[in-house]
């Protein structure tokens, strides 16, 4: 991470979160309450954050991504390429510090009920939705009422709302049925989006003009989506905040070859990327008009995971997930897949969540000879060509997944296991991994987030079994007393018990090993030094660009 970024997100975040980042931003100092049920509010203007340069107003961003985004509102698929462009026009009611505490974004004050089953939000008045009807109420109702409903992960994060009460148009009260500790945590404008009720209707949210076409509140309006070429967004001129934005027009460029995005930025072509090529980065960082963000993001805790399709009946039994595991050298994968960009992960719970954290039975080293001696034992004993059985590898869309699943390949014949890889876009990848089920070995990317109930429970949620919907268990992992141990942990208000059934369930899976932990995923940028103040959440890529700008080209 550069010196300048670091010191800025440092700077800027502080400030944000005090409420004084931005020219004439007010932001009300709300705090949920505690066990008086009361909140405090106030409000504060400063100049925005000091600067050696003076920003710049106007310009365009031209922003390469790898991926076609399957839709641009991350409500009903929280996939990192929708929620990176989602909330830059979609905004949620709350924003994080560095601590994960909330601050007001689209609610300005906010209160909790002495029992903990109600949480009441003061929204902030005059905001109007791109197509200029008003913001109210209704609209956080009807966001948070259909992402329970119909989302990955608000089927966990909110399974304890039961009704989102409007007793006028800038109040919603959300009613739970039991405590959820983390439920503050979740309302950011990439993990719930707050959408217009008016452009949804009473049809299907799936099939909502809005998700290709959004309309929200945020700094910048939809503009355009070329398919296999661009989104492109402009200024929202009307937006609440006085001042904000400073850039005129965000582009995200499409580019599916990874070289090419190397390319773009060297040349000037585009302003700033991800998914940038990992072998790439090293040419890059030597380049004076570039610079490299490999920010951890600590809100997202992105990792790579290998999920056992256990309706396989020779992967079924643990012994055969056990031998695979030590088939696997993941500080290869770590060093040459990710070019030492990540981090080996030793349990599906992020060690940054250090009270919850228990690695002691995810302990599978790499080892060739044992593995063969551990598929002899549970009777796959190599055939006359060398083989034992036949596995198809599925893969998260990606160059550096694409890597993996060729480095699994070599691994697994080793061992004797024949692997087929399978090839195909993100929508063929989720219908094979959550629907079809047509794959043995999964390579998945998944997000474990800021609590284990909302990032971790879905990988092993038997309920994604009865109930199939995409990031939740492709592994078909069935095993009731987890199930029992995370229902406890999701409305326990004591930090002390969620810990230790977190630790239990960790310690239960590491020896069952339904998913094989692997590696961290990085979340890198790379940027010109013409841009400046490319995040401004603790989300990072999901922040909004209101604070973006751009150094006219000389």
């Amino acid at each position: 991470m550069s010196v300048d970024r670091r010191d800025f997100i440092q700077r800027s975040l502080a400030m944000l979160w005090a409420g004084t980042l931005g020219a004439a931003w007010p932001l009300a100092h709300a705090a949920a309450a505690g066990a008086s049920g009361g909140a405090s509010a106030g409000t504060s203007t400063i100049p925005s954050a000091a600067s050696a340069v003076t920003p710049t107003r106007g310009g365009t961003l031209t922003y390469a991504v790898q991926q076609e985004p399957p839709s641009l509102v991350s409500l009903l698929d929280t996939n990192t390429v929708i929620r990176n462009i989602s909330a830059k026009i979609t905004e949620g009611l709350l924003r994080y510090d560095a601590q994960f505490n909330p601050q007001p974004l689209l609610a300005i004050a906010w209160s909790t009920s002495a029992d903990g089953l109600q949480y009441t939000f003061r929204l902030r008045p005059g905001v109007k939705w791109h197509d200029g009807e008003a913001f109210t109420s209704a609209d956080v109702r009807y966001s948070i009422l259909t992402q329970k409903r119909l989302g990955p992960r608000g089927r966990i994060t909110l399974a304890n709302v039961e009704r989102v009460d409007t007793p006028d148009p800038l109040t919603a009260v959300v009613v739970l049925g039991k405590p959820t500790p983390y439920f503050l945590k979740a309302l950011s404008s990439a993990e719930l989006p707050i959408v217009p009720q008016h452009r949804y209707g009473d049809g299907d949210p799936l099939t909502s003009p809005n998700l290709s076409a959004p309309v929200g509140t945020g700094p910048f309006v939809f503009d355009q989506w070329v398919r296999g070429s661009h989104v492109s967004l402009r200024r929202n001129p009307h937006y609440w905040r006085a001042g904000a934005p400073y850039l005129d027009r965000v582009v995200y460029r499409i580019v599916p070859d990874q070289g090419a995005i190397s390319v773009a930025l060297e040349t000037g072509e585009v302003d700033a990327a991800t998914n940038v090529g990992l072998a790439d980065l090293g040419r890059l960082a030597k380049l004076p008009h570039l610079k490299i963000d490999d920010t951890y993001d600590a809100y997202l805790n992105n990792a790579a995971f290998l999920e056992f399709n256990l309706d396989n009946p020779v992967l079924a039994k643990p012994e055969v997930r056990k031998a695979i595991a030590q088939a696997i050298d993941r500080n290869f994968i770590r060093d040459n897949v990710f070019y030492r960009r990540s981090s080996v992960v030793d349990s599906p719970v992020p060690k940054v969540l250090s009270s919850y954290y228990d690695d002691s039975t995810f302990h599978y080293p790499f080892d060739v000879d044992a593995a063969n001696r551990q598929l002899d034992a549970a009777g796959y004993p190599k055939q006359a060509d060398g083989q034992r059985f036949a596995v198809k590898i599925n893969y998260i869309t990606g160059s550096d997944f694409r890597r993996a699943a060729e480095y699994l390949r070599a691994a697994l014949a080793r061992i004797g296991i024949k692997a087929t890889i399978l090839d195909g876009d993100l929508p063929t990848y989720l219908r094979r991994a959550y629907t079809a089920r047509d794959f043995d070995l999964n390579l998945n990317g998944l997000g474990r987030l800021y609590d284990p109930t909302v990032g971790v429970q879905r990988i092993y949620w038997s309920d994604g079994v009865k109930h199939p919907l995409i990031w939740i268990n492709a592994s078909h992992y069935q095993n009731p007393q987890v199930d029992e141990l995370f229902r406890t942990a999701a409305i326990d208000t004591d930090d002390a018990r969620r810990a230790a059934a977190f630790r239990q369930i960790q310690q239960i899976v590491g020896r069952e090993l339904p998913v094989l932990p692997l590696v961290t995923v990085p979340a890198l940028q790379v940027y010109h030094s013409r841009v400046h103040h490319l995040n401004n959440s603790i989300d990072l890529t999901a922040g909004d660009f209101s604070d973006t700008w751009i150094e006219a080209k000389s």
